[in-house]
């Protein structure tokens, strides 16, 4: 006969036993057939993916036992448990993370009320505990047998990624589709990751545009990775594979904060000789051809520590985290070697977004500027070059962190004043020897100033080079705004790297607090 205390622990076991069961149904999504067909495709499972994104053993699983609770179309008789998203939270790199990872093999990944819910639960810790939220996005939108609840399900996520702006991190992964409503979302936090082949975003599919438009496009070109990453910016990273996207992921991390409360992570860094001789020989010496200012980057900060964003949308700008001494600093930079480095309307939205998120979490900011101006056409005025260049000046203007500002070469007309010029509240302005700080170019202000000497003169030509060189010798250089004290310093190339961490240390405990507002109206 039984003890109480055996039968006590047969019932346990038996319990144990349906939990171990139920535990086994979840792993298994929708089923073997399903991930085998997810594998064909070249793409992992949602739980594969969390697998590789967070530090091993760490993930702990929330929700996994939830199951939809419509009745409707059939649905009543086909239920899995988790309902088609993996949520929870663990470390990466050793630090906090939520996450929730969309499982295609559940109902194509659709978002149900109980799915929803689901992603709501983490995102509401993710703002209680001042954490990083990552979003692996890989869903056929919302579950149509479930009618409005599920569109209220993709309002109550909108709702929080708007809130959590500017609080904590959001990233977002698309690895596999991601349509109608459902791109909003990714769309409203920090920073989107796509996979190049494999996942796609768009309001409206390739069937419907061919109905409403006639135009004939297949997904990847109406919305795949890389005509996100190229043609419209959606997207800040174009992946090769799912791997590399996770990878990607852990890198951005590394360069910001867990929340707008706290300063980025910082590496050990021993000072040294920081003098760069190369420095010195990158301007080259007719003041229009162009060189890369990547090669600028690379010599200032530390070794093999810039991480590019956008690298395929609005070249002729160049944004990205790097480290300077160890810590994380943002970098926008003008680009001559795109279209000579004007701010045009992509340009100026692309950066004006980077400075804005490095505002939100605390990260420095340095600037490098060669720019003649700003694009001119009809294109870029009937598309709102305006509004559009006014929001990159909005967001230095409304920037808190050191910012410093290194003028390699041209600093002309109103885009000297946009790229983190003194007078918008730039900390510190450094210019090389080589910088031209001026209105405009000589060759057109000699024109317009001396217009009608040179229309009097006999050699018009010989007159206009002869102008030209006068307003070149008086504004094309760094003294005259140096005199006025636009510029604090005018320093050789090969002392930047030293200059800017011995500025940006003077910086560390800088306060400057808005007016009181209840927010600004950037123009969108």
């Amino acid at each position: 006969m039984e003890t109480s205390l055996e039968l006590t622990e047969k019932i346990m076991n038996d319990k144990i036993k349906i939990l171990e069961q139920k535990k086994a149904e979840a792993l298994l999504g929708g089923g073997q057939k399903r991930i085998d067909a997810q594998h064909k495709k070249g793409k992992l499972t949602a739980r594969e993916r969390i697998h590789f994104l967070m530090d091993e053993g760490t993930f702990e699983e929330i929700g996994m036992l939830v199951q939809h609770r419509s009745n409707d179309f059939g649905l009543d008789k086909e239920k899995y448990l988790g309902d088609g998203v993996i949520t929870g939270y663990g470390n990466i790199n050793g630090r906090l993370t939520y996450v929730f990872s969309q499982d295609f093999t559940v109902f194509g990944g659709s978002l149900s009320e109980t799915h929803a819910e689901k992603i709501v639960k983490v995102m509401d810790l993710a703002m209680k505990n001042g954490a990083p939220i990552i979003g692996l996005n890989d869903s056929g939108g919302a579950r149509i047998q479930e009618g409005v609840v599920s569109l209220g399900g993709y309002a109550d996520i909108f709702y929080r990624n708007v809130r959590s702006s500017g609080v904590i991190p959001q990233l977002s992964a698309i690895m596999g589709p991601c349509a109608g409503g459902a791109v909003y979302s990714p769309a409203i936090t920090d920073f989107i990751l796509m996979v190049e082949n494999t996942s796609y975003m768009f309001v409206t599919g390739p069937n419907v545009v061919k109905t409403v438009t006639h135009e004939e496009v297949t997904s990847e070109e109406l919305g795949g990775a890389m005509t996100h990453a190229t043609k419209s910016g959606v997207t800040h990273f174009a992946c090769a594979n799912e791997v590399e996207a996770i990878n990607y992921l852990k890198q951005l991390l590394s360069y910001v904060p867990q929340n707008c409360e706290e300063d980025a992570p910082s590496l050990p860094y021993e000072m040294g000789n920081e003098i760069r001789e190369d420095l010195n020989n990158i301007i080259p010496e007719n003041n229009n051809q162009p060189y890369d200012i990547r090669e600028v980057i690379e010599k200032v900060i530390d070794d093999n520590s810039f991480f590019e964003v956008h690298k395929l949308f609005a070249e002729n700008i160049v944004v990205g985290f790097a480290r300077l001494a160890g810590k994380s600093i943002g970098i926008v930079a003008n680009q001559p070697a795109v279209l000579a480095g004007v701010l045009d309307i992509h340009s100026s939205t692309k950066a004006a977004r980077f400075v804005r998120f490095c505002d939100s979490f605390n990260i420095p900011l340095l600037v490098f500027e060669d720019v003649p101006g700003f694009l001119p056409g009809t294109d870029q005025e009937w598309n709102a070059i305006i509004t559009n260049g006014a929001k990159l000046l909005y967001a230095f203007s409304e920037a808190t962190v050191p910012r410093i500002t290194v003028i390699t070469r041209k600093a002309y007309g109103g885009a000297y004043d946009v790229m983190n010029s003194k007078h918008i509240g730039a900390d510190m302005n450094f210019a090389w020897p080589s910088a031209e700080i001026a209105v405009m170019g000589a060759k057109g202000a000699a024109e317009i100033i001396f217009k009608n000497e040179i229309a009097a003169a006999k050699d018009k030509d010989a007159k206009w080079l002869e102008k030209e060189t006068e307003y070149k010798n008086m504004f094309a250089n760094p003294y005259r705004a140096a005199e006025r004290g636009f510029i604090d310093e005018v320093i050789e190339p090969k002392e930047t790297r030293i200059k800017l961490i011995k500025a940006f240390k003077m910086l560390e405990n800088k306060v400057d607090n808005l007016p009181k507002k209840k927010h600004g109206n950037i123009p969108l």
